[in-house]
C-alpha cells in the first residue's frame, strides 16, 4: 500500500503517462506491421518482409513494457523492501536481448542473399508499393522515436528509453530498406546497367543498419545487466554525492559510499564523521539534514542510509 495520498498520486500519473506513450507507439506498429506485410507479399521483397519481421518484434516489446512497468510501479511491500523498480530494468535488459536477436537475423539474411548474388543468382526487383511502405515506416517510427524519448526523460523511465531505441531501430532499418528497394528499381536506367545488377543493395544496406542496431542492443544490455547486478552508479555521480554530504555543518569525510539504481530511482547507503561529544539527538538531526540533502539532488524516492561515526570517543 501507498503511504500518503502525494506519493501514489505520482506513481499513478507517471503509470499512465507510459501506458499513454506505449500505447501510441504500440498502434503505430500494429499499423506498419499489417502495412509491410502486405507491401512485401505484393511488392516481392524480402526485405520489407524482414522489415515487417522487425516492426512486429517493435510491438512485443510495446507489450513487455506495459506488463513490466505495471509490476515496477508498485510500492514497496513485505517481500520487496526497495519496491520493484528492478523490474523496469529487466524489461530494459529484455528488449535489448530481442533487438540483438533480430539485428543478428538482419545480418545473417542480408549475408545469405549477397552470396547467393555473388553465385549468380538472381534476386528479385521489388516493386514501389515496397518503397512507399519503407518511407512511411521512416517517417512514422522516427516521430514515434522523438516522442517516446522525450517522454522517457521526463518520466525517468529506463524501459520507455529503451523502447525508443527500438523505434529507432526500426526507422533505421527501413533507411536500409528504401534505400537497397529504391536502387534495386530506379538504378538499373542509368549507365546501360541492366539485369537488375543492382538489387545487391537490399541485403548489403540491411547489413549496415544491422550492425548499428548490434551497437544498440549491446548498450541497452550493457546498462540493464549492471543494474540487475548491482552495477554503481558513475564516477561523477558518486563524487557529487560526497560533495554534497561533508557539506553539512559538522559531517567531515564520507566514506564507505555504496551505491546502485533500483528501477528508475538511486540507492545510497554511505558514512561520516562527526564530533563523538554531540548528543544522540544532534548526530541524529545532522544525518537526516545529510539525507533530505541527498533526496532534493536526487529525488524524493531515493533510498538514503547514513551510518554516524565518532571522530572522537566521547568525555
Amino acid at each position: 500500500m501507498c503511504f500518503g495520498t502525494a506519493p501514489c498520486i505520482r506513481i499513478m500519473d507517471r503509470s499512465k503517462e507510459i501506458y499513454k506513450v506505449t500505447l501510441w507507439g504500440g498502434a503505430v506498429n500494429v499499423l506498419l506491421v499489417l502495412f509491410k506485410f502486405v507491401a512485401g507479399i505484393v511488392g516481392h521483397s524480402a526485405a520489407m518482409v524482414a522489415d515487417a519481421v522487425h516492426s512486429l518484434s517493435d510491438f512485443v516489446t510495446d507489450i513487455i513494457v506495459l506488463v513490466f512497468v505495471h509490476i515496477s510501479n508498485k510500492p514497496k511491500d513485505k517481500s520487496h523492501d526497495y519496491g520493484h523498480g528492478k523490474y523496469e530494468t529487466l524489461a530494459m535488459t529484455i528488449i535489448g536481448m530481442m533487438l540483438l536477436a533480430v539485428a543478428v537475423g538482419i545480418v545473417y539474411g542480408g549475408l545469405m542473399k549477397i552470396v547467393a548474388w555473388t553465385r549468380g543468382e538472381q534476386l528479385p526487383a521489388p516493386g514501389l508499393l515496397a518503397l512507399w511502405a519503407a518511407l512511411l515506416s521512416i517517417v512514422l517510427k522516427e516521430g514515434v522515436f522523438h516522442y517516446t524519448m522525450v517522454k522517457a526523460k521526463d518520466l525517468e523511465s529506463q524501459a520507455l528509453e529503451a523502447n525508443a531505441w527500438h523505434h529507432r531501430s526500426d526507422a533505421l532499418s527501413s533507411v536500409g530498406t528504401a534505400l537497397g528497394i529504391g536502387g534495386a528499381i530506379f538504378l538499373p536506367s542509368f549507365g546501360g546497367v541492366g539485369g537488375g545488377s543492382w538489387t545487391v543493395l537490399d541485403p548489403l544496406a540491411s547489413i549496415i543498419v544491422g550492425l548499428f542496431i548490434v551497437k544498440v542492443s549491446l548498450d541497452l544490455l550493457r546498462g540493464g545487466i549492471g543494474d540487475l547486478m548491482e552495477q554503481s552508479l558513475p564516477d561523477e555521480v558518486e563524487q557529487e554525492i560526497l560533495q554534497l554530504a561533508a557539506s553539512v555543518p559538522g559531517v567531515t569525510e564520507p566514506h564507505e559510499l555504496c551505491t546502485r539504481r533500483i528501477g528508475n530511482h538511486y540507492a545510497i547507503e554511505l558514512h561520516i564523521l562527526m564530533d563523538g561529544n554531540i548528543s544522540l539527538c544532534e548526530a541524529h538531526e545532522k544525518a537526516s539534514e545529510v539525507e533530505e540533502l541527498l533526496r532534493q539532488r536526487y529525488g524524493k524516492d531515493t533510498h538514503v542510509a547514513v551510518h554516524v561515526e565518532p571522530i572522537s570517543q566521547p568525555t
